[in-house]
């Protein structure tokens, strides 16, 4: 059975319940991963889990290492990414505590060291990203997200910004047009990357806040930060029926 890796986000820099054998931080041709790569146990099977943003949260969005993360995983067994997103809702039926299991992405970052196919290489090659998010996995997110009865979408469109500032209600609009349902800053080139490594990726996202424009009110650290509190807990139960089903 493939070793599943968990990619922990915004308010998920620790797996509480994570029994840990080993914490290793790699070397990689990309340099240093966010973090150092844990493996242990969780609900009874191996799993491996980095912190995109390190522990304590520190580094920036557009300042992750996503190669060497990703790299790191690979080399550390991954067989299987499960990416946990904070993310913004754009869409009405994504609210705050909503949880959405992306099957597209839209990428609106710039800069971001994107591709493992740069440099001196051998040959470039072209993978295909139709469908970003491995099929098998976001089934086994939703039927997890089924059994427990949260609130979720089995499907939305994932718009990846650049950040670290949130954006301009003119900004979610043309999104919306576009076709996006929630928006974050760490979508991409994650998902990406692990497609050139050939990784089964699927995104989990919870919706912390409405985007700009979603609301009466501006959006504040003190909403996110609440609703954080109250949505990973439900982002761990998922991730425990997902890792014994």
């Amino acid at each position: 059975m493939a070793v599943h890796a968990i990619i922990g986000g915004t308010g998920l820099t620790q797996l509480e319940g994570l029994t840990l054998k080993e914490e290793r931080l790699f070397d990689t041709p990309y340099g240093a991963p966010s973090a150092p790569v844990l493996s242990g146990e969780y609900a009874g099977r191996d799993v491996l889990f980095l912190a995109r943003h390190g522990h304590p949260h520190r580094i920036a969005p557009h300042q992750v290492n996503y190669r060497a993360n990703l790299w790191a995983l690979k080399q550390a067994g991954a067989g299987a990414i499960i990416a946990i997103n904070a993310v913004g809702g754009i869409h009405a039926a994504m609210g705050t505590g909503h949880l959405c299991v992306a099957h597209q992405i839209i990428d609106y970052t710039w800069g971001r060291e994107h591709t493992y196919f740069a440099g001196d290489i051998e040959h470039v090659t072209h993978v295909d990203f139709s469908y970003p998010y491995d099929e098998a996995l976001r089934g086994k997110l939703n039927a997890a997200l089924q059994v427990l009865g949260y609130p979720h979408s089995s499907h939305g469109v994932y718009g990846a910004t650049q950040g670290p500032r949130l954006e301009s209600v003119a900004e979610i609009v043309r999104m919306e047009r576009d076709g996006c349902d929630i928006v974050g800053m760490t979508g991409m080139p994650e998902a990406a990357l692990a497609r050139e490594l050939d990784l089964p990726y699927a995104c989990l996202a919870l919706v912390v806040n409405p985007a700009a424009g979603k609301s009466s009110g501006i959006i504040t650290m003190a909403e996110i930060e609440e609703a954080l509190a109250g949505g990973i807990d439900k982002v761990k139960q998922v991730l425990a029926h997902v890792l014994v089903a």
